[in-house]
């Protein structure tokens, strides 16, 4: 099956086609035919395009809306230039899967999409009101181009973090806020975690019930998962993706009480704070440079920039402290897994995280953490190190389509 993979941001769309099913996801031969991001949607669109094999083709191209954005695809996909092996027309697209951010306490895995399903999304915007408006339209303009005899699924970033306990996923406030609101801890990229924690145990050659690890997914956005029996049991992120580990422009965990006061001392409205914790904070906020850690890091070792060593300081120190905690709630483990941009590409970064480690019994590698950058997989600790450490490159898109598969063939997943 040639599975169209689709991410829909409030002005992005991402796209990959992975060719899988059933026979190809036990051998491990999935293939990814094309992919590409279409940016700035609503206006003068910078469109990426990439068949496998093939020079990636970019260009520039108004498109109005979502709907435009996805027909760019389409009309590419089947056009003579993409050079996509396989698919001629529209019906070599056999099924649609795409990432929605929230399925609140309804979906605990990926579901076949209908109209009852997209009534639920929709409830759920209040829950994720920047995410799941962008996610509806893309399946709106999927079914729309591609009709609706060509299945849709529906794979949630917070399916994964459904099996943590209400120790776990309750905050410590008047309880009937939760029955009224669902106001409670729901946690995000659960499908990034769910693959590290497969390719792990993959690599350890073991069942999912042995898995026991902590993973670190870190790039703009960034959550640590403590993984026990295979399964989520705490996660960093809460109610909205802002609680937690220090992120490119967001905040994370802070004192709630800064909110009433910063109004106070700067005249803001609730709004304007809000945006501000979610796009002025994390290392642009504390840097006052950028958001993005390479050139955090260029600063510092270039010009020793004392700000930039600051933020990137406070988002190892953030990262180790949930490290520390998820170890003692999970009474050990046996990795931790760093993946994300940052913690795929930074070796920088992953050794300081882990500085300060060794106690527990963490050594790093340090020639193999060198070493482990540019999607390259596999552990940065030592032989002798108790607990091991490990870069597993994250892979979200490749087990949308595997979830797309399973679910249309209606077939239980293992992982």
């Amino acid at each position: 099956m040639n599975i169209l993979v689709l991410n829909c941001g409030s002005s992005s769309v991402k796209f990959q086609i992975i060719e899988t099913d059933l026979d190809l996801i036990e051998k491990n031969a999935d293939r990814r035919l094309a992919s590409g991001l279409l940016e700035r949607v609503i206006g003068q669109a910078l469109i990426t395009l990439q068949a496998e094999g093939q020079a990636k083709v970019r260009r520039a191209e108004p498109l109005r809306d979502h709907r435009d954005a996805i027909d760019c695809v389409l009309r590419w996909i089947i056009s003579p230039e993409s050079k996509i092996n396989n698919i001629n027309s529209l019906a070599d697209i056999h099924a649609v899967g795409h990432r929605v951010v929230h399925g609140g306490e309804k979906f605990t895995k990926s579901v076949l999409i209908d109209d009852a399903v997209i009534e639920q999304i929709e409830d759920n915007i209040e829950l994720a009101p920047l995410h799941n408006p962008a996610n509806l339209k893309g399946i709106m303009a999927a079914r729309e181009l591609l009709g609706p005899g060509v299945p849709q699924v529906a794979v949630f970033d917070t399916a994964f973090h459904s099996t943590m306990p209400d120790t776990s996923y309750l905050y410590a406030i008047p309880y009937q806020l939760y029955r009224r609101h669902r106001i409670r801890r729901y946690g995000f990229h659960g499908t990034s975690h769910r693959y590290i924690a497969y390719r792990y145990r993959q690599l350890k050659g073991i069942k999912r019930e042995e898995v026991n690890i902590i993973t670190l997914h870190l790039g703009n956005g960034c959550s640590v998962c403590a993984i026990k029996n295979g399964q989520s049991v705490d996660t960093s992120m809460g109610f909205t993706p802002l609680e937690g580990l220090v992120m490119g422009t967001r905040g994370g965990d802070m004192d709630p009480s800064l909110i009433e006061f910063i109004r106070n001392k700067e005249g803001m409205s609730v709004r304007e704070i809000d945006t501000m914790l979610n796009k002025q904070s994390g290392l642009l906020g504390i840097s006052g440079l950028t958001n993005d850690m390479r050139e955090l890091l260029d600063e510092e070792a270039e010009n020793q920039d004392r700000r930039a060593s600051l933020a990137i300081n406070i988002f190892c120190h953030r990262a180790r402290k949930y490290i520390g905690a998820y170890l003692a709630e999970l009474a050990g483990a046996d990795a931790i897994c760093f993946a994300g941009g940052i913690g795929e590409n930074s070796a920088i970064i992953r050794e300081r995280i882990c500085t300060g480690l060794a106690w527990m019994g963490l050594e790093l590698d340090k020639s193999r953490n060198t070493a482990m950058v540019g999607g390259k997989e596999g552990e940065i600790s030592t032989a002798n190190s108790r607990l091991k450490a490990f870069v597993i490159p994250t892979n979200e898109e490749l087990l949308i389509a595997r979830d797309t598969v399973r679910t249309v063939k209606n077939v239980p997943r293992r992982w």
